[in-house]
């Protein structure tokens, strides 16, 4: 056997195809980025990291991310695009090097009531099939398992054209579905608590009826005093059976009140279709207050709370119902399944076994699968989305994480970055936006943003590996080796909150006292019980003010004025000052500019291109009418105040001509949570994870309450932000409140007065009380996973 000769005596040069190693972004002006350019290493792991508001999420989501998405849609016909979210190209110079995006970021999933851990990560698809074929008795396709789609029959008359003739058959059809009749797939009936819609003591005419907008003689208060089906002037009580249904239930009817035509209809479905129906986020308060106070939610008393109907529910494998499966710790679900020998469904079985293990793998197994979607918290969320990516064969893609520790113990950060590594050893960009330092010490190239938030940031500050970072002299790199140290004396409890026998979702009858007076931090590894304990003991009401992680809801037209309420002092001051309407100082209402309806751009819809919004000509941008400018407060006018920075603001409305105590307390509550950077009149669809978390709790600071529980604070905040948070919680706690923080932050542990620790594990390893008492005790002691990761925490 003869071998050709080699001629070359060097290594050849390295193919071209090798050389595009990296992605170079140039002239990135996205939010507040100022010109960044900067070159991210292709499949290494890099972490951007940052101030809260430093243009992180800008560079990373709405540059790289958008853009990729962006040039992959175009790679579609313009029919396909039609259906696409139309994407505007990012403003940046140049992005090269560019490979497909995949982004897991912490939106939360869909809190539709029929959205389920099950139906989010396609595990229920796969169970529906899995139990069609296999389920004793046999009731029908993978529909019959499914709780979103209802049973239905129906037959009729169809006429069709056949060789010329119209011909008429009879068809019938039928569907078998898996939804429960009762509660139409939701596991819960909402009921109105009809003492809480009038008084029966009293008549119409007295005012029996106690629903907002139908009190006070209006149209809605005529319509039923008016109406001829009962005697306005007897009491309630007194009604006869039929009087009643008229008043409550009777079907719409159309009559003439005072010479007006009117529909009238039962007080009951009325106010279902004009309240209830609503979104309550998007309800006025006095109203939200009022379907918090009328509606109350039982569990489905047909299918109990397991949304099927009972055709679905019969149908079993080895004595378990796909409700139960569904209601199982995935955990244990997983062991079942990998108990079933069935080679003809081997395929079926395999990718649901996969899929099962990956929410172990990730640290989920504690779920089940009926679970709500809406009720995951931020970081939960982010791993479920997670799942689909895990077993993935791709390689060579960019994965975009927004802040995956989020929602996660110590204990369970070591887990997630060894997924972070695993993703990139397979040949993949790791780019993880991210402030928690034992995730930034796995990168390999670190890129600090800032030095500042909002105007003050959007610069490249650092770009390099963690060693330079912690050399560097940026305010990550500073506080990057910060450790907090317990406290030696803590504040003795003025009183104490009991709670006994708390049996929410996975708890195990805690019994446990929660002092008052004090900084008190519920922790525990995820799924151990703490949200369970905290908002299912707790509830928020007379005297206590909950923060939950629940997202900031908002459109564009949304700004920090118009969400913390603050617009409305500054609106009545202008209209005082000069004599008119507050109304008119308002882009959303009289004062809006007639142009582009007070938006200050004007969209034009391209069809599968991308939108273009230019700047309003009319009113420049600034949303309101050429009048209402002419009208002014201390020498500026509405549009030049909410282009102020908080902190400019607070100084404008603290003293002078301006001067307004209302507007004031509002802007001191936003400067204290760390926003004095923020400009009033920014949309809030522009603000960070941090800043939103922050804006909410300025918010809630006005509420009357001795009791504030705050569901992870921390969440979106920078080394250098949990400092100024932990002196805001100081001020808290020392202006007389109670103040129950439910976090995993050492930092917020080592600070906080008396610690309750719930565990050991997560799911039913969880839900019991393992530690209670301060922080030095805890460290002290080792005995839980969190004792032992705050001990190397304030050793180190």
């Amino acid at each position: 056997m003869s071998m050709a000769p080699r001629t070359d005596t060097q290594s050849p040069a390295p193919h071209v195809a090798d050389s595009h190693d990296l992605i170079r972004v140039h002239g990135a002006r996205e939010n507040n980025l100022k010109d960044v350019s900067i070159e991210i290493p292709k499949r290494r792991l890099t972490v951007f990291t940052g101030v809260s508001g430093s243009g992180k999420s800008s560079l990373v989501f709405n540059t790289i991310a958008a853009e990729s998405q962006r040039l992959i849609n175009e790679t579609y016909s313009a029919f396909v695009q039609g259906f696409m979210p139309t994407l505007a190209r990012p403003e940046v110079d140049v992005l090269d090097g560019l490979t497909t995006v995949i982004t897991v970021d912490q939106q939360r999933l869909g809190a539709d009531p029929r959205s389920t851990v099950g139906t989010a990560t396609d595990a229920n698809a796969m169970l529906r099939i899995l139990f069609s074929r296999l389920g004793k008795p046999h009731i029908g396709s993978p529909k019959a398992f499914s709780f979103n789609v209802a049973s239905i029959s129906g037959a009729g008359a169809v006429t069709m054209e056949r060789g010329g003739q119209t011909v008429k058959e009879r068809r019938s059809f039928s569907i078998t579905g898996g939804m429960c009749p009762r509660c139409e797939g939701r596991g819960s009936v909402s009921d109105l608590d009809l003492t809480q819609l009038y008084d029966d003591s009293k008549s119409l005419s007295e005012g029996a009826i106690t629903v907002p907008g139908y009190t006070g003689g209006g149209w809605n208060s005529r319509l039923y005093s008016e109406s001829g089906f009962f005697d306005p002037d007897k009491p309630i009580r007194k009604f006869t059976k039929k009087e009643l249904h008229d008043f409550l239930h009777r079907e719409p009817t159309r009559m003439k009140i005072a010479g007006i035509n009117m529909t009238y209809e039962g007080l009951v479905p009325r106010i279902q279709k004009s309240m209830l129906a609503k979104d309550r986020e998007g309800m006025q308060p006095h109203i939200r207050e009022f379907v918090d106070r009328a509606v109350t939610f039982t569990t489905c008393p047909e299918c109990d709370g397991t949304r099927l109907n009972e055709g679905a529910r019969s149908s079993k494998i080895k004595r378990i119902s796909i409700a139960d499966a569904c209601a199982m710790q995935i955990s244990d679900l997983a062991e079942w399944v990998r108990g079933l020998d069935e080679p003809s469904v081997a395929p079926l079985l395999t990718a649901l076994q996969q899929t099962l293990d990956s929410f172990v793998e990730i640290g989920l197994g504690y779920l089940s699968l009926d679970r709500p979607a809406g009720t995951l918290s931020g970081g939960e969320a982010q791993r479920v989305k997670m799942i689909r990516h895990l077993g993935s064969s791709l390689t060579d893609v960019t994965y975009v994480f927004d802040e995956p520790t989020i929602g996660l113990h110590p204990h369970d950060i070591q887990r997630m970055n060894d997924l972070l590594l695993r993703l990139r050893d397979k040949g993949n960009t790791v780019l993880v936006v991210e402030h928690k330092p034992e995730t930034i010490a796995i990168a390999d190239h670190v890129v600090d943003l800032g030095p500042g938030a909002g105007t003050a940031g959007g610069t490249v500050c650092f770009e390099g590996t963690v060693e330079g970072l912690r050399s560097g002299g940026t305010i990550t790199g500073r506080h990057f080796d910060d450790r907090a140290v317990v406290k030696e004396t803590v504040r003795k409890p003025t009183g104490t909150l009991e709670i006994r026998g708390a049996r929410t979702h996975n708890l195990q009858g805690v019994d446990v006292d929660i002092p008052l007076g004090v900084l008190a931090v519920v922790t525990g590894v995820a799924g151990s019980g703490k949200s369970s304990l905290v908002h299912g003991s707790i509830p928020a009401g007379e005297g206590v003010v909950s923060v939950d992680q629940g997202a900031i809801r908002g459109s564009r037209r949304s700004n920090p004025a118009t969400y913390t309420g603050l617009l409305d002092p500054i609106r009545k001051a202008f209209a005082k000052a000069n004599g008119v309407k507050p109304a008119l100082f308002s882009a959303n209402s009289e004062g809006a500019c007639p142009t582009c309806n007070g938006a200050g751009v004007i969209y034009t819809d391209l069809a599968m291109m991308a939108g273009v919004a230019t700047t309003c000509e009319e009113c420049e941008g600034k949303r309101f009418q050429a009048s209402v400018l002419d009208y002014h407060l201390g020498g500026r006018d509405i549009s030049e105040v909410l282009a102020m920075s908080v902190t400019e603001a607070e100084e404008f409305f603290g003293a002078g001509e301006a001067a307004t105590p209302a507007a004031h307390r509002f802007l001191t509550r936003l400067a204290d949570v760390g926003l004095g950077y923020l400009t009033l009149g920014q949309p809030l669809t522009t603000l960070s994870g941090g800043e939103r978390q922050r804006l909410k709790l300025a918010t809630h600071m006005a509420d009357k309450g001795g009791v504030y529980v705050l569901d992870e604070p921390t969440a979106g905040l920078h080394l250098a932000d949990v400092e100024q948070l932990l002196g805001l919680l100081d001020r808290l706690v020392d202006a007389g409140k109670s103040v129950i923080v439910v976090e995993h932050h050492q930092a917020v542990m080592a600070h906080a007065d008396w610690i309750i620790d719930l565990g050991p594990g997560a799911g039913h390893d969880g839900g019991r009380l393992v530690f209670e008492g301060t922080p030095a005790d805890l460290v002290a002691a080792r005995s839980t996973l969190t004792g032992k990761h705050l001990a190397t925490y304030v050793a180190t």
